[in-house]
């Protein structure tokens, strides 16, 4: 469709709107609309074009744009207009995030205002808060399973309590990144009581089958997520007389976004929480968005296009807000999700880099960097105005979501070398330190991801327990170094919360019958507060990691070679114990950073002759910004010693 005829459309649209909205003067919503309408009316039609009642969808979509324009406050439009016209903002390297429960940090928000002062002691400025919609009391995957989109559940607060939050980070230069779960909802929520009760309406909101006719085909392509505690992708609700589509669990309820409504109420929920504050919208399970027979039900390309659509309206009332792709998938597939055919993002600015995870985890496990460095070889471009979510541990369970071609140039038989990493992250590897647990195992395949906390998986744990100083040493520095790629990579990193202070497994959860199900939890432990405090006495672990990490985070903060501009270059090295990246400023190459990884527990040599090629230790030393030392050559290489790391400048 040519531009002006959408405009022309446009203009018509814009005479139906009620005229409580088309007679307020809102000259930045029209901007907006009118640059980014041809995108909108474009997707909408390929999704929807063929309805009866496109026209009347469409009406609908531009006056839930406008209506949720007209609510967002003064303060949110200016920040807005600041961000479009800084438009990379958030690129800088001063974000650090950290990733926690509400609850379990700090009881409620209230609580969790209060501890706003630990957060910035150690440096984290972007804090991402776990759901906190309302959910049943049971049968709510953590919070995953939303039983009404524009309410708080009340065991953490108000709304007024968010907005409080809000303002106090706002004051503190902090961003406030909050969930939304698009791909389903709770069997409690009020769609599907509706749905259940007869009304056709609230039915075609979900995938609803009579018969197992259709189920049995959509089945014979489409992969179990929860193999052992949700097998299958369908369930019977005796109610209705009907099969749902619930690809997580029995109680989530698939929405079906073929439905035009769907997309609608689920773009009015994004705004509702981008009005109340939140600066970073994480978009939970976007992969599994469009179902379509004959496939796997993720990654369809129709997912992608509701991805663009949720942006293109959210430029259009919150501009100045930011999209995270939950999408732990395939390498070759977690890039599709900035955008593709594009050069800018254009569905989400930021996505999980989950491969870069998995890839440190089997550098721990096999005490070399070779996969690691393929890995990182092959991973996707990103597109400009758009960045990773570097992290070591998450909520989540650790899937081994490497590339299979990576595994055998590596020499590694992939199940095999998976089935290896399994058995020596949940401790049934001999020499293995670790205490995980096995997650999601699929007794058909054998496949399996790791539960467990980062100082546990790591060695802490066990070193405690047998009072083994040297052990307790090895563990930390893993810990750190770890932490200090996530740092430079290139994205914002994203700590979790009880890292700092070296968090074990908690096994609290197998009394709660609502968790003891889902090991998980074990890593999803209450805060331990006193814990914490054991941070200001020198030579508690506690102390030693947080202090540490601490001025790393200062340290990357400091260094303009770490902004997101596309400027890391992997190095190619004769050792494969080692990984070592450059990051350059894009606005003065003499700005440069050479980053070492050595993830044996032995010293290692870097030959000088792998650097000076690079034109790195051409003086045959190098600052380390981490000690303030100068690294300096020998006999025609660089020791690096065990478990240990370097950001080096010349």
């Amino acid at each position: 469709m040519y531009e002006q005829v959408s405009h022309s459309l446009l203009n018509e649209i814009l005479d139906e709107l009620r005229p409580e909205i088309r007679n307020l003067k809102l000259r930045h919503f029209y901007i907006r609309l009118g640059a980014n309408f041809y995108a909108i009316h474009s997707l909408f039609k390929m999704l929807y074009g063929e309805r009866g009642d496109f026209r009347e969808q469409m009406v609908s979509l531009v006056e839930t744009l406008a209506a949720r324009y007209i609510e967002r406050s003064p303060h949110l439009r200016k920040s807005d207009l600041a961000r479009e016209k800084d438009h990379n903002w958030f690129l800088h390297q001063k974000w650090v995030g950290m990733a926690l429960y509400c609850d379990r940090f700090a009881d409620d928000l209230t609580g969790l205002r209060s501890k706003l002062p630990y957060l910035q002691d150690l440096g984290i400025n972007m804090l991402h808060v776990m759901p906190m919609l309302d959910c049943p009391p049971e049968n709510n995957d953590g919070g995953y399973a939303v039983r009404d989109y524009y309410q708080l559940d009340q065991r953490f607060g108000s709304i007024e309590d968010l907005e409080a939050l809000t303002a106090s980070l706002r004051k503190r230069d902090m961003l406030l990144a909050l969930d939304v779960v698009v791909n389903h909802t709770s069997n409690e929520h009020e769609w599907a009581k509706r749905a259940r009760s007869g009304e056709k309406k609230f039915q075609d909101y979900y995938y609803l089958f009579d018969s197992r006719e259709l189920p049995d085909i959509y089945e014979e392509t489409m992969p179990e997520i929860f193999p052992f505690t949700s097998p299958g992708n369908f369930t019977w609700n005796e109610e209705m007389g009907k099969w749902v589509m619930t690809v997580f669990n029995h109680y989530q309820w698939d929405l079906n976004y073929h439905n035009p409504a769907v997309l609608i109420e689920m773009i009015d929920i994004i705004l509702y929480w981008a009005n109340r504050g939140a600066d970073i919208l994480r978009l939970d399970a976007v992969a599994f968005l469009w179902k379509k027979i004959g496939s796997t039900c993720q990654n369809e390309r129709e997912a992608h296009l509701l991805l663009q659509l949720m942006k293109d309206c959210c430029q259009v009332t919150a501009p100045g807000v930011l999209f995270i792709a939950e999408a732990i998938v395939a390498p070759s597939e977690i890039a599709k999700y900035f955008g593709e055919d594009a050069i800018n993002a254009k569905e989400c600015e930021i996505a999980y880099n989950a491969t870069f995870m998995s890839l440190l985890w089997d550098a721990v496990a096999t005490k070399n960097a070779r996969l690691l460095n393929l890995g990182v070889k092959n991973l996707p471009v990103k597109l400009d105005r758009a960045t990773w979510l570097n992290y070591v541990r998450c909520h989540d369970d650790i899937g081994l979501g490497f590339d299979d071609n990576d595994a055998r140039l590596s020499g590694y038989d992939p199940a095999l070398h998976r089935r290896f990493l399994v058995d020596y992250f949940t401790g049934k590897f001999p020499t293995s330190p670790a205490r995980g647990l096995p997650f999601g195992e699929n007794p058909k395949t054998g496949d399996a991801r790791i539960s467990g906390s980062l100082a546990s998986l790591v060695g802490l744990e066990i070193a405690l327990e047998q009072q083994d100083d040297a052990a307790v040493q090895v563990a930390i520095q893993t810990v750190l170094l770890l932490h200090s790629m996530i740092l430079a990579f290139g994205g914002i990193p994203l700590l979790y919360y009880g890292d700092a202070i070296g968090t074990l497994n908690s096994t609290a959860y197998l009394l709660d019958d609502a968790k003891r199900n889902d090991n998980r939890w074990m890593h999803r432990s209450h805060f331990d507060w006193e814990k914490a405090e054991q941070r200001k006495h020198p030579g508690t672990v506690e102390y030693r990691i947080f202090h540490a990490l601490k001025k790393l985070i200062a340290l990357r903060k400091e260094t303009t070679a770490f902004a997101d501009q596309d400027n890391r270059q992997l190095l190619t090295l004769g050792n494969p114990n080692l990984l070592a990246f450059t990051r350059t400023d894009p606005q003065n190459s003499r700005n440069r950073v050479l980053v070492i990884g050595n993830f044996n527990t032995q010293t290692q040599l870097l030959e000088l002759s792998d650097l000076q090629a690079h034109h790195l230790f051409l003086q045959e030393e190098m600052l380390d910004l981490c000690s303030g030392n100068q690294l300096k050559a020998s006999n025609g290489s660089v020791l690096i010693p065990a478990l240990s790391w370097y950001w080096l400048k010349d």
